[in-house]
């Protein structure tokens, strides 16, 4: 039977363990997208995590969403970011970086007055947005012309290049939560019709080049999807049929791992999109959402999934594989520091070595 501690293979890399770290944003980086030595202590602590899956980070500039999130465009960046992968690998873990576009997410106050872009002109309009003016609602997004989206694709790749330059052990494109490829694969927020909307095939078409693209530049390529999440006011009229069709055409390309938050943030949304995708899905399958000890070593066990990637958990426990081994009582995150800067409720979570 397997379990939690068993090792894993992922593309070229052997895991030590089943225990991810989910991608979480904490806006810890300057005016500038830059990653500094804050951010390479978090990674560092973490680094017994199987897979550390690092924040989403932009692979463009001028689609920011949350205010001082990462990039990967700039030499900076670049540099920036090796100063964590070093920090990981010296502690002997295992880290890839998630790249995104945040689409229609972004607001014209965090990108120097540039309007968001999506597959159609449709805005979020439940939520605000924090920029340096204070909360902002979304604006209607400009929708994107067929011959714009190459020259996505190729941002997604030189992100991908610019990963590899930056010392990680691979890549996991976004394509979740109502971000911008999220947002070309459900029908909810993709209403235009021609190659790139309509049927699944065609919804799907940008996210797929997108990988494809990827594939050439990393050596270690994995994929994040959220077919039931709302957040962002996301749905699909099929999400079960997405899910399926999307796992089976997966098959055809070089991906390391499929990575499935199996539910929705907000409860609107219901069903199993694991087992379909697990019938269909050839690769190692990793899920995240709501797992405790319990039910992630059930679930590693069962054969359900290959490996769980925890979120919060990971957050307020830095030693979170360590303390699932001993059963160890787990510290609770504090969601008021989960997108303020400096160090607190973000390095200063102690391990059980350091509690007295």
């Amino acid at each position: 039977m397997t379990g939690l501690f068993d090792p894993l293979q992922v593309g070229p890399l052997l895991l030590p363990n089943r225990i991810w770290l989910a991608p979480l944003t904490r806006c810890r980086t300057d005016p500038r997208h830059e990653p500094g030595p804050l951010m390479a202590e978090y990674y560092g602590q973490r680094a017994s995590g199987g897979l550390l899956v690092a924040e989403a980070t932009m692979v463009q500039e001028g689609n920011s969403a949350f205010w001082n999130e990462p990039g990967i465009y700039s030499e900076a960046q670049v540099k920036g970011w090796r100063l964590s992968t070093d920090a990981v690998h010296r502690a002997g873990g295992r880290i890839v970086l998630q790249l995104w576009h945040g689409g229609r997410a972004c607001h014209p106050l965090l990108n120097d007055g540039r309007k968001p872009v999506a597959p159609s002109p449709i805005a979020i309009s439940d939520g605000e947005v924090r920029t340096p003016a204070g909360q902002q609602p979304y604006v209607e997004p400009h929708q994107l012309d067929d011959n714009e989206l190459p020259a996505l694709v190729k941002c997604f790749a030189l992100a991908a290049r610019h990963a590899t330059a930056a010392g990680f052990d691979g890549v996991e494109v976004h394509g979740a939560n109502g971000y911008l490829l999220d947002s070309f694969l459900r029908d909810g927020t993709n209403r235009r019709s021609g190659p790139y909307g309509g049927p699944i095939a065609h919804r799907a078409r940008l996210l797929l080049e997108v990988l494809e693209a990827v594939a050439a530049e990393t050596p270690l390529m994995g994929l994040r999807i959220s077919p039931l999440n709302s957040y962002n006011e996301m749905v699909d009229s099929d999400p079960i049929g997405l899910s399926s069709w999307l796992a089976e055409r997966l098959n055809d390309l070089p991906l390391a791992y499929l990575h499935v938050m199996r539910g929705d943030l907000l409860g609107q949304q219901h069903g199993d999109v694991l087992t379909p995708i697990r019938e269909r899905f050839k690769g190692v399958l990793v899920a995240n959402m709501g797992y405790d000890a319990a039910e992630a070593r059930s679930a590693v066990a069962s054969g359900a999934v290959d490996a769980v990637a925890f979120g919060t958990a990971f957050l307020a426990n830095p030693d979170l594989p360590e303390r699932l081994r001993l059963g160890a009582e787990l510290q609770a995150p504090d969601p008021a520091t989960f997108y303020t800067p400096g160090p607190a409720g973000y390095t200063d979570y102690p391990s059980l070595k350091a509690q007295p």
